[in-house]
């Protein structure tokens, strides 16, 4: 009984890698390769352009309230 149950131990374990996966080629992705365009360096400009036109309208916007900014005036009460 003993052989047997060895004997079925040592199939079990020589007969797994079988069940792995067979001999053929694996198969690769292709590389991609992105290549840069000659319009993506001027998109590094139209931000920092963007942002100082929306500061400057800010800016001009804003009136020279003094202390605050834009708060309408407190009226003292009587």
């Amino acid at each position: 009984m003993k052989t047997k149950i060895a004997a079925l131990l040592i199939s079990f374990s020589l007969a797994a890698p079988s069940f792995a996966g067979g001999l053929a080629e694996p198969q690769m992705e292709p590389e991609v390769l992105a290549e840069e365009t000659a319009a993506a360096s001027s998109g590094g400009l139209l931000i920092p352009i963007f942002m100082l036109v929306f500061l400057a309208a800010i800016a001009s916007s804003s009136g020279g309230g003094g202390a605050g900014g834009s708060s309408p005036p407190v009226v003292a009460a009587r």
